[in-house]
């Protein structure tokens, strides 16, 4: 068909040979976690959709009422997922009693804190299985700065599972070796995220390498990018930096301190496309990118030190920058109602930023493109959460503190428990909060002032991967295995 148009609760959406937009004019809206483009060989054609629910694209009303969830955290890295009931309380646990409320559970081999990724009936996973695997992690502690001693052989695995049964489908060794680069105790050599678009599977490792396969496994194709050694200063912490795919393109961020760089490649033969030098911009950074589309232009923001910036999605070039705050920035941008949200940590500041995508040039902190900003309280590790007009923001020290999304008030802030890490994001839904812990709970928040714990909920072992929700189901993974969670 040449034309097809689909009404749903979601936004509504308009296929043109293959073409898919749901964007209205003016609109503000990640580039990533959209609706799957059809491959084809024709050329693209230019298409809006004017008026309808596309007008609201950035409403957070209309946040992920698909059922995929196709890339780390999900649609535009926000963390949200409507449309279906979610669990309340479970036990995931067996050592702790019966299991209750757990539609399946897995043992995952090696070590990663690859995130769940889901897109029609198939959930995808990296891990790296070591040959002598007695390096293990440290948990509930900072870990040091020291690298971890697990740098003998490595297998790195993608991984492939019936989401609706946890039965394996498939798995493809992407590369066996030593690492070219060190981890940290507490992170793994598989700690990124795949990101799925239409038929294919990009899986980004840093120095171990670019990968593409297809929906049943197939290798495509691959590239090395060289060494991207995040391990200066004495420090020994590895890569995190998931891929981001848009338009046929696959952004990557390879911030090493010695030549930090971003680049743009292609997703038909990861061919480069550009690549621009971030000297002096980003000396570290841990973040995922965000894509972002304000009206005609899209950028890409990273969260980096000393440097915050957007570059052109086009061509590279800077967009607009701001001096960050915290030294090691880990957490995703993402947009909610027309603002982009950044935080990071450590080394004294703990900024939070809520920023106009309109923003270009150099940024001050009073400058108008800054809607609001607060100079302490912001996440080291964990993205926060923008969800019913608050954001929530976990911190390794067990505390959950939230502001007012719009104009940054401070509301409240609550320790959830002794040793209740928050390294793994936070994710949200059906008017819930959830917040998976170092300590193997999962406790989980009513939306509101009161940061109310209406459940505390027992894993089967420390959790630091970002949990995904699809179908009203919550896809956790722990250190140790990969648990499917239903309500009754």
């Amino acid at each position: 068909a040449d034309l097809i148009t689909a009404n749903s609760d979601a936004m509504n959406q308009v296929f043109i040979n293959g073409i898919v937009s749901n964007r209205g004019p003016g609109s503000t809206k990640p580039i990533v976690g959209q609706t799957p483009q059809k491959e084809t060989t024709q050329t693209p054609v230019a298409t809006k959709v004017q008026g309808s629910a596309a007008e609201h694209a950035d409403d957070s009303s209309n946040i992920s009422n698909t059922n995929d969830w196709p890339n780390f955290r999900g649609t535009g890295f926000r963390g949200v997922a409507e449309g279906h009931s979610l669990p309340t309380t479970w036990n995931a646990d067996a050592s702790s009693g019966d299991l209750e409320n757990v539609l399946w559970q897995v043992e995952v081999p090696g070590l990663g804190h690859s995130s769940p990724v889901i897109v029609g009936e198939q959930l995808f996973l990296l891990t790296a299985i070591a040959k002598d695997p007695e390096a293990g992690l440290k948990i509930n502690s900072g870990g040091g700065t020291a690298a971890s001693d697990d740098d003998g052989e490595q297998e790195w695995l993608l991984l492939c599972y019936d989401r609706h049964k946890g039965t394996e489908r498939w798995r493809k060794t992407l590369r066996q070796g030593k690492p070219k680069a060190t981890r940290h105790g507490k992170a793994t050599h598989a700690n990124t995220s795949v990101c799925v678009a239409g038929a294919r599977i990009v899986s980004f490792l840093g120095s171990e390498g670019l990968y593409c396969h297809d929906l049943d496994g197939n290798l495509l194709w691959e590239h090395d990018l060289g060494v991207v050694d995040i391990s200066k200063y004495g420090t020994g912490w590895g890569f995190s930096r998931s891929p981001v795919v848009h338009d046929g393109r696959i952004v990557l961020l390879c911030d090493a301190p010695d030549h930090p760089f971003l680049c743009v490649r292609s997703l038909s033969d990861g061919s480069e496309l550009w690549r621009t030098k971030r000297d002096g911009i980003g000396e570290r950074s841990w973040a995922t990118p965000l894509g972002l589309e304000h009206g005609e232009q899209t950028q890409i923001v990273i969260n980096g030190f000393p440097w915050i910036a957007a570059y052109g999605f086009s061509d590279g070039k800077e967009v607009w920058r701001l001096k960050g705050g915290g030294d090691n920035p880990v957490p995703t941008p993402f947009v909610v109602d027309g603002l982009l949200y950044i935080t990071n940590a450590h080394g004294g500041p703990s900024p939070i930023y809520a920023i106009r995508p309109t923003a270009s040039g150099e940024l001050a902190r009073d400058d108008k493109s800054i809607a609001w900003h607060v100079g302490r309280g912001g996440s080291y590790m964990s993205t926060p959460v923008v969800y019913a007009g608050q954001i929530y923001l976990g911190q390794s020290s067990g505390v959950l503190r939230t502001f007012d999304a719009a104009t940054g008030e401070k509301i409240n802030e609550k320790r959830l428990g002794r040793k209740a890490g928050l390294i793994a994001s936070l994710v949200a839904g059906d008017g819930k909060v959830f917040c998976a812990s170092e300590n193997g709970n999962v406790f989980v928040v009513e939306p509101g002032a009161d940061l109310n714990v209406i459940a505390t909920n027992k894993m089967d072992g420390p959790c630091l991967a970002t949990p995904a929700i699809s179908e009203g189901t919550l896809f956790i993974r722990s250190t140790q295995r990969l648990t499917a969670i239903q309500a009754d």
